[in-house]
């Protein structure tokens, strides 16, 4: 009984500062905690946008214009709990991999 209380009273607790005014420069983190990741899942996110930025980067150092293939990568990888769109926005928001963020966006909505 004690630990569901404690769980209980955790979860409380963290929604009460995911409410907190700072919270709202951190909207990709936010997004992780209110769609419960895991660590694994998280890390995993991390490493997927380390590697389609040094895509990105590859691609612009060759000359390439059209990286409809980052947004395909990013869409079938991205952990099936994140919503792209919203994703999208809250790495935008929180300044996480700028030009690529904005880019996918792009490639996003077209």
């Amino acid at each position: 009984m004690e630990k569901v209380y404690r769980c209980e009273t955790f979860e409380f607790h963290l929604n009460l500062l995911l409410e907190v005014e700072e919270m709202k420069k951190y909207p990709f983190t936010k997004l992780v905690i209110d769609k419960c990741l895991t660590k694994i899942e998280y890390m995993e996110t991390l490493q997927l946008l380390k590697t389609l930025q040094e895509r990105y980067e590859e691609d612009v150092d060759n000359g390439l214009i059209h990286h409809n293939n980052l947004m395909v990568h990013f869409a079938g990888m991205l952990c099936y709990k994140l919503p792209i769109e919203q994703t999208l926005e809250a790495l935008d928001q929180q300044g996480i991999y700028p030009e690529l963020t904005k880019q996918l966006i792009r490639l996003h909505h077209k």
